[in-house]
């Protein structure tokens, strides 16, 4: 399964293209061709995917690594010793994340945060 930030990076990565294992193969070909000739290939069900989350707000790299250790099952105590942050700033951060992710509390914004593949557990 793919998940919109992996095509995200990758395109931003560089890559003209990105196609799903499913594709048929004359489907395969013309992605291929298009690539070839200069223009990107994505198969039209993963660019629908892809709009739907291009107004997310992007974590923050501080977010990225307090939400990781939110995954890991760690309080927000034991995140500020470990970040060397005040633990009120942890909450601020999980605050944010939760916002950004549309999530009403830790549980749902680490599930989502799994399903859109931002992290992996």
């Amino acid at each position: 399964m793919w998940a919109p930030v992996e095509v995200r990076r990758a395109l931003k990565a560089g890559a003209n293209g990105y196609l799903l294992k499913n594709m048929p193969p004359a489907e395969l070909l013309l992605a291929i061709r298009d690539v070839h000739s200069g223009r990107k290939a994505i198969p039209p069900q993963l660019a629908a995917k892809l709009a739907e989350h291009m107004a997310d707000d992007a974590l923050s790299a501080r977010e990225m690594d307090v939400l990781a250790l939110v995954a890991g099952g760690n309080r927000n105590r034991d995140i500020a010793a470990h970040l060397f942050i005040a633990e009120e700033t942890v909450k601020v951060h999980v605050k944010h994340i939760r916002e950004k992710l549309g999530a009403k509390d830790r549980t749902e914004a680490i599930a989502i945060a799994v399903r859109r593949g931002i992290i992996r557990l």
